[in-house]
């Protein structure tokens, strides 16, 4: 939306208002300070690491974000390494800087690097971890009505491919009221001896409900308690909306295989995404794309078959790609862990609830978004009424 005419639209006057209560952030402001570097306990330090139009009022961090300055800076410093000599630049930096990358990753979400595949986006991600699992005809992959288009078309096409049954369950009938018991409680009662993955989306785009992770996840090991290894439910979960604002690490949450891009809320590089795994979950994937993992390019030269099971590394798809953002993922989390995650979270939340409260006071608006921060991450959905 126009900045101007966000301001002079009444009816919204209070979403212009969120953006810049909390720093009194105004444009003046932000043009005085130098953006040489971040200073994490200061918001108008990161807000002038972004290089934003100011005619308009961004809201759109949950499609694709902005690079702050320390991201801009490392692809572009990559970009020129790769313009000026590109074979030699790729073969004396790749591997060492696509493992920096998996080493940030990993930390940040406290699993080790080797735990950590590099994609191009949470599809991509969903796509290599669906297709991936080694299903039979005698098994099903359960999801939910409200999930999101690329878990339902990819556990789709896994069904096709292994003969595993697809089921999806309705996680609620209306928003309003619902509790994470009611949540925990549909999901686990919708399992059977057959489930062998459930698929799962953090925070759902259409609505912005926030998933109770760690009790859905407790809830299915109290299942699996009972259950041989091969036959454990694998809680797989799209986690983009939530990456980059929640301050948790992947123990936190107790998933098997977690899904995420990295340009949307960690205001990483364009077209770089992570799938981050607990290390017994990665045994029942097989890889979709050709990696250029030095053992498995050993293996073909040698002309025998990759030993061992599958790894995070055999599962990063190889090719030539945009290698600079790639190797610029580094900045990204550090960008963030500069700020300090609890302090993104915190910011993000007090922003989202006072959009939530001052939306719920229009008549013309109905908020969709839970009021809980326990249901609720970033993202505020809402209708206007007669639009």
């Amino acid at each position: 939306m126009l900045r101007r005419e966000l301001l002079t639209r009444t009816s919204l006057a209070l979403a212009a208002g969120v953006m810049g209560s909390s720093s009194a952030w105004t444009d003046a402001a932000a043009e005085d300070i130098a953006p040489e570097a971040v200073d994490g306990s200061d918001w108008l330090s990161v807000r002038a690491q972004f290089a934003l139009s100011d005619e308009f009022v961004h809201m759109s961090a949950m499609l694709i974000s902005s690079h702050p300055k320390p991201v801009r800076e490392a692809i572009e410093e990559h970009r020129r390494g790769m313009d000026a000599n590109p074979l030699t630049y790729v073969f004396q930096n790749n591997r060492r800087l696509q493992e920096a990358a998996r080493a940030a990753a990993g930390q940040y979400l406290g699993v080790d690097a080797s735990d950590v595949a590099l994609t191009d986006s949470t599809t991509m991600g969903v796509a290599l971890v669906y297709n991936g699992l080694r299903l039979t005809p005698d098994q099903e992959i359960l999801s939910t009505e409200q999930d999101y288009y690329v878990t339902h078309e990819s556990i789709r096409l896994a069904g096709i491919r292994t003969g595993a049954k697809v089921r999806r369950i309705s996680l609620y009938e209306e928003m309003e009221g619902l509790t994470e018991e009611q949540i925990v409680d549909r999901i686990t009662r919708a399992i059977t001896p057959a489930t062998r993955v459930l698929a799962l989306t953090w925070v759902h785009s259409s609505t912005g409900l926030k998933l109770p992770l760690r009790a859905i996840t407790n809830a299915v090991g109290e299942i699996n308690a009972g259950r041989d290894e091969a036959a454990r439910v694998l809680v797989c979960v799209d986690g983009v909306h939530g990456f980059g604002i929640e301050d948790v690490v992947l123990s936190d949450l107790g998933c098997d295989f977690f899904m995420a891009g990295c340009h949307k809320w960690l205001f990483g590089p364009r077209g770089t995404g992570i799938v981050a795994g607990a290390q017994r979950a990665w045994e029942s994937l097989l890889p979709t794309i050709p990696s250029f993992d030095s053992g498995n390019w050993q293996a073909w030269s040698a002309g025998i078959d990759p030993e061992g099971s599958t790894t995070a590394s055999r599962v990063t798809p190889g090719g030539y790609k945009a290698f600079e953002h790639l190797w610029a993922l580094p900045n990204a989390f550090g960008f963030q862990q500069d700020i300090g995650k609890a302090r993104v979270a915190r910011r993000t939340h007090d922003l989202a609830g006072q959009l939530k409260d001052g939306l719920r006071a229009m008549p013309q608006i109905t908020v969709h978004t839970p009021p809980s921060e326990k249901l609720s991450a970033g993202i505020v959905s809402f209708d206007v009424e007669g639009l």
